[in-house]
């Protein structure tokens, strides 16, 4: 919500006139619809054919027309801009725009005010936007502060990047649909590359196990993507020097008929 509200909030009404088109593996997809819907503005979103329907039911409910296109983000994302050049909507990007990357950075503001003592911060990442904005608001405020970018091993895409290796291109289902991203944003990238200390990945079973671990012990609902933060600071990856870590927990768009599968990934996982 962040960063669309902040996009759409600054749009001149001329370009409103023809709706706003969006793509979203379904948290974006949620923001747009309900801040188009505050500024009075139609709203489209395209999203995967895999995406769970809590985040498509949301979506709708908010306001928005969602089309369902493609397996994965960026098929959705080529067809939502076959549509806007078509059409001359205003596209609002996910990831790869100064506003969306301004209106998330406010997640970190708010952890430094609530925490002023952190040294690690954890985010999720599939585009970027999210762990970009975070790592210019805690590199102006507190460049001590190690930002970490968290991924899955099946969709390391800014790892790769980071490391300079070449990237895995994520395929199929996955339990952290929402960071499952081919090719990051250009502006994100260059961003991180230049602010983050480091982008490590994670295992489908260990962000089962996190989303197992949250309901069971902080009867928090979170989706795989936003588990994947804390399946980083469950599983051991966290170095002896890390005190006081936060970690951003971002999505609880969870179909909770997938819990089963979450408890037979996470089998024999240690949590500790």
């Amino acid at each position: 919500m962040r960063g669309a509200y902040n996009k759409i909030s600054q749009l001149p009404d001329s370009a409103c006139s023809g709706g706003i088109i969006a793509a979203s593996a379904g948290n974006h997809a949620q923001g747009v619809a309900l801040a188009g819907r505050a500024r009075g503005v139609p709203v489209t979103v395209f999203m995967p054919e895999t995406t769970p329907q809590a985040k498509v039911t949301a979506t709708r409910q908010y306001g928005a027309a969602v089309k369902l296109t493609g397996s994965g983000f960026d098929e959705a994302y080529a067809a939502a801009r076959e549509e806007q050049a078509v059409t001359g909507a205003v596209f609002v990007h996910p990831f790869d725009d100064p506003a969306i990357i301004e209106g998330q950075a406010t997640v970190a503001l708010e952890m430094l005010q609530q925490c002023p003592d952190l040294d690690t911060l954890l985010v999720p990442a599939g585009g970027g936007g999210l762990l970009a904005g975070t790592a210019i608001a805690v590199k102006a405020l507190r460049p001590s502060v190690r930002v970490i970018g968290i991924q899955t091993e099946s969709a390391p895409a800014i790892a790769s990047l980071f490391r300079s290796i070449p990237p895995i291109i994520p395929g199929g289902p996955a339990i952290a649909e929402g960071i499952m991203v081919k090719t990051p944003g250009k502006l994100t990238t260059d961003i991180i590359s230049s602010l983050v200390d480091d982008v490590w990945t994670v295992t489908e079973r260990e962000i089962s196990s996190a989303i197992l671990f949250m309901l069971e012990r902080e009867k928090m609902l979170v989706e795989g993507a936003g588990a994947a933060t804390t399946a980083a600071a469950l599983h051991g990856y966290l170095p002896a020097s890390a005190r006081k870590v936060g970690a951003i927990v971002s999505g609880g768009n969870l179909d909770v008929s997938r819990l089963a599968e979450c408890r037979e990934l996470s089998a024999g996982v240690a949590v500790g």
